[in-house]
This record gives structure tokens, sequence and C-alpha cells, in this order.
């Protein structure tokens, strides 16, 4: 079959260029296409979304306003709604890493709507990427605006659910193990008595202060700055068209999004994803700690703490017959280790911020919006497959109370530190247990047994 039966003749600006003719999009998709084979990534559907949601709402404002006839605005709304949907997913193929700030993003979808909004003429009508689709619009508020109704997308629908929910685990975790008396630990050694429930209160307290966070980030991601133009100053705009599409998107979505308190501020920085992203790297670093814990107190399970017993989820070894490993708690570990190395990235990315506008925000939103799915995606699996199945192994949780040197502690107050150390060096030395020690000297009395019962130091 010859090539032109698989492809059509576009012009552009810079000339002529093949694109296939099954294809929505046009020549400047095609030459990202051609000038950006990096990584085979693309943007994720729910920023594919936010652009239609944003080209629908620009639409309808511009018909409104009267610069848009009906007849196209209404394709194009229609258009735009399909892209919003999913119906177009695989038109938008340049890869993430592509021309700086988003241009071939955003002519991606306006290439591809244009088209389809054509088509839904019968082809009787041109309708044109730019002139139509993209009026009172630029990539620049667009881009970020696309970015921060995505990102609010994810948090809403994915991550704040996902992290509520490993804190409500976590409580009623807290709360059964709350009996459960055990050794405490400082510097992996032996530390005083502290309760099971104590440890993993400690856990939801702290996922609790991320969740309040996440929250506060969410509302800063409910600026955007649509109608900001190329720099934020409305240049050939209705002086109404501003509110008018900030209107137009909370009608569409029923959220409270609003415009930014500086429109020039929202178009020279990243500032909300970039703060969010350090939220993100923080729960990272706090999961982290505590999948660790959680790895440590359940390792054994005859040779270690093996304080806790978690669900066994797959076998642990290719060699070791019965292994059981803690595997959901090492791929929350590596998930971890992922976000915040994204963070770095997003941080190195903000740099790039010069003059009026980030150009990396491509890359930025990729990293992002991965970095939301990944940590929603990896706590839902750490929930389920984990923490709801966690049990206390009470029989070790006692008997490495009861030998824990640390007991000497509750000795100070009557004997001294100097007495209570010798009484626990000597206890280490002989490997005897405190209470042995204390009737070798012949000082173990009923007082003397009262302070050093574990049960009366929590």
């Amino acid at each position: 079959m010859s090539s032109s039966n698989k492809f059509r003749i576009e012009h552009d600006p810079l000339g002529t260029i093949m694109v296939p003719k099954s294809a929505y999009y046009g020549s400047q998709t095609q030459r990202a296409v051609e000038n950006f084979q990096i990584s085979g990534m693309r943007l994720p559907r729910v920023f594919i979304s936010a652009q239609g949601l944003i080209k629908a709402s620009a639409a309808s404002v511009n018909m409104e306003l009267g610069k848009l006839s009906p007849e196209i605005a209404k394709v194009i709304i229609t258009a735009s709604e399909e892209v919003m949907e999913g119906k177009w997913d695989d038109q938008f193929v340049v890869d993430v890493y592509q021309a700086g700030a988003g241009t071939s993003q955003n002519m991606n979808a306006n290439e591809v709507i244009a088209n389809r909004a054509a088509e839904l003429l019968g082809n009787a009508q041109n309708i044109h990427p730019n002139d139509h689709v993209n009026m009172s619009q630029s990539t620049n508020d667009t881009f970020p605006s696309a970015l921060n109704i995505a990102a609010v997308d994810l948090l809403n629908q994915k991550l704040l659910p996902a992290v509520s929910q490993l804190q409500q685990e976590l409580n009623k975790k807290a709360e059964q193990f709350m009996p459960v008396l055990k050794a405490g630990r400082t510097h992996f050694h032996d530390g005083v008595p502290i309760r099971l429930g104590q440890e993993f209160s400690g856990y939801a307290e702290t996922i609790s202060s991320i969740y309040q966070e996440l929250e506060k980030n969410l509302d800063s991601l409910y600026e955007i700055g649509l109608g900001g133009q190329a720099i934020g100053t409305m240049l050939d705009l209705s002086p109404v068209y501003k509110s008018k599409i900030i209107q137009e998107i909370i009608d569409r979505t029923n959220l409270p999004f609003r415009q930014p308190t500086n429109i020039f501020k929202f178009m020279q920085n990243m500032n909300e994803p970039i703060r969010c992203m350090m939220t993100l790297k923080e729960l990272a670093l706090h999961l982290i700690k505590i999948t660790s814990d959680l790895r440590l107190l359940s390792s054994g399970p005859r040779t270690a703490l093996a304080e806790i017993n978690l669900p066994p989820v797959q076998p642990g070894s290719t060699i070791m017959p019965a292994k059981v490993n803690p595997a959901i708690l090492e791929m929350t570990h590596m998930v971890c280790c992922q976000i915040i190395g994204f963070e770095s990235a997003i941080a190195t990315a903000g740099i790039s911020a010069q003059l009026e506008i980030n150009v990396m925000m491509p890359m930025i939103a990729h990293t992002f919006l991965l970095s939301i799915e990944l940590l929603a995606n990896a706590i839902d699996t750490l929930v389920s497959k984990c923490i709801t199945g966690i049990q206390a192994n009470e029989e070790i949780c006692r008997k490495w109370m009861e030998e824990s040197l640390s007991l000497v502690t509750g000795l100070s107050s009557r004997f001294g530190y100097d007495m209570a150390s010798q009484i626990g060096l000597k206890a280490d030395e002989e490997n005897k247990t405190i209470k042995q020690v204390l009737m070798d000297k012949g000082m173990l009395t009923d007082e003397v047994l009262r302070d050093i019962d574990p049960y009366g130091m929590v």
C-alpha cells in the first residue's frame, strides 16, 4: 500500500508534514511525535480529562461572549467532553519529555478537538485548533491549570481516602493492641515497657497530621490561572472572561476552584505542586519509618523479635521452603523511595522558573501526578493486604518484656541511678533477669517487686 493511502499532508508555519490519515491530531502533534521519541510515556488520563474540561469551558464562555458562533462552540464543547470521558485517549501521543511548558501537549488537545468537532459538523466547516479551540487561552495558563485540576481530582478521589483509611486502620489496631504490654526499644536496645497499642497510636497520629497537610495542599491547588494568557496580562481578553471561565469550571466540577491571589505569581511558579510534593515526600518518609518498624516487629519468626504476625501474601524464597517475607511492607518502602527521588526531581525543575514561566511543566506534571497515584495505590494495598490483618504475638511480647534489662529503671528512685546501673549490668553479665539478681542479693521485697512490675510502668 502506498504511503499516500496511509497519510495526509498538513501545513503549519514550518511547512508541510505527513500525518496518519486515521489520526485526529494534526501537524504540530506529529512534529512532536517525531521530535520527542524519548520515554514512550504519556501524561495520564486525569490530565487529559482536565484539558478537555478547560477546552469545553473556554468554548462555552467564548460563545456566551459572542466570540464563537453557537454552531462551532457546541461541537467544540461536545468534542471536548468526549476527551474528558476518555474517548480519544489513544490520540494523545506526545511524550512526557517534550517541548518546554507543554505547548505540544496543548496543541495535541487543540488538534484532536478541532478535527473531531469538524467531523461532528460533517466536515462542512473548518475548525481551527488555535483560532477556535484555543481561543482566549495559552499553553502558559491552561497547562498549569490542567495540572492543578488533575491533582485535585487524584487527591480527592484516591490519595486522601487512602490516607484516611490508613489512619483509621492504625487507630483500630492501636485500640486492639492497647492491652498488650511489651518492651520498648531505643537505639535498637532495651527500653522501658510500652503498650503495643501505644506504638500504633503514634503511627496513626503521624498519618493524621499528614492528612491535615494534604487538605491544606488541596485547598491551594484550587487556585487556577485561566485567563492569564501568555504571561498573566489577559491580552485581548474580555474583562469578564476570567471570572466567567472559573465559574464554568466550578459549575462543571462542583468544586471550589478560584482565581489566584496574584496571577503573575501563578504564571511564574509551580508553587502549589512543589509544596504538595514536599508533603508527599514527608508522607513517604513516615511510611518508611512505619513499614520499617513493622518489618522489625514481625522479624523472625523464630530468630528475631516476632512481636507481631503479618498476614502471609506469597512465598518468600525460591530456595528456602516455607519462608514468608513482609512483601507488602517492602513494596511500600520501594514506592516511598521513588517518591523521595521524584520530589528531588520536581524541586530541581522548580529552579527552572525563570522570568514569566517555568518551562519544565510537562515533567513536573508527569512526576507529580504519578507520585499521587503511586502513593494512593501503595497505601490501599498496604491497608488491605497488611495492616488490617496484623496480629499481636502476646506470648513473645510478654517474654521480651519480662527479660528486658530496662526494668531496672524502676529501681532508680528507690536505690539511685548508680546502684540501679550495677544491678542492670550484673544481670547482663550473668544472663539473668533483674528479678533474679535482686533475689541473689536478697533485695527482693514486695515493694521492690512492685517497682520492677512492667504493668506499673505504663
